[in-house]
């Protein structure tokens, strides 16, 4: 089963148990998945699906971060529910030690030695293992080594 199709299952389920908030959650994702297959015009696969999922857990973080900063605790727990929902689609996130142990063999492999490297390192990362890392904890693992 597809992670579009999961989450078209579980829309119908919380629908039926009445989780107006899971509902809610779902119905924004597929909405924004519909709205990427459409973009896209193509084959949408698996990968197109989690880089969705993916850039609607960031946006939610993003949000968290502001919220808290305004003070509106209400928002932010709403978001990071919001996001409990979104991410238990997405595969599991690596560890930081485990990020960093991949940072090390990417560096190793590339023969990076300087913080200019850095960008070829993240790349190199962030493609093999995209979806299970977050770009700033690569980014920042990657500048501690190379720095």
């Amino acid at each position: 089963m597809t992670t579009t199709e999961r989450i078209r299952a579980d829309l119908t389920a919380s629908m039926k148990a009445r989780d107006t908030e899971r509902t809610m959650t779902l119905r924004m994702i597929q909405a924004a998945l519909q709205n990427e297959q459409i973009a896209k015009g193509s084959e949408f696969g698996e990968e197109d699906a989690i880089a969705v999922l993916g850039r609607a857990a960031k946006q939610r973080n993003e949000a968290i971060e502001q919220y808290e900063k305004a003070g509106r605790q209400d928002l932010a727990d709403k978001e990071a529910r919001e996001r409990e929902i979104i991410t238990a689609y997405l595969p599991a996130q690596l560890s930081d030690a485990e990020i960093e142990v991949i940072v090390k063999e990417s560096i190793a492999s590339l023969g990076a030695d300087s913080r200019k490297d850095t960008g070829r390192v993240i790349g190199a990362v962030m493609g093999k293992y995209k979806g299970q890392v977050d770009g700033k904890v690569v980014q920042a693992i990657a500048g501690k080594l190379l720095g």
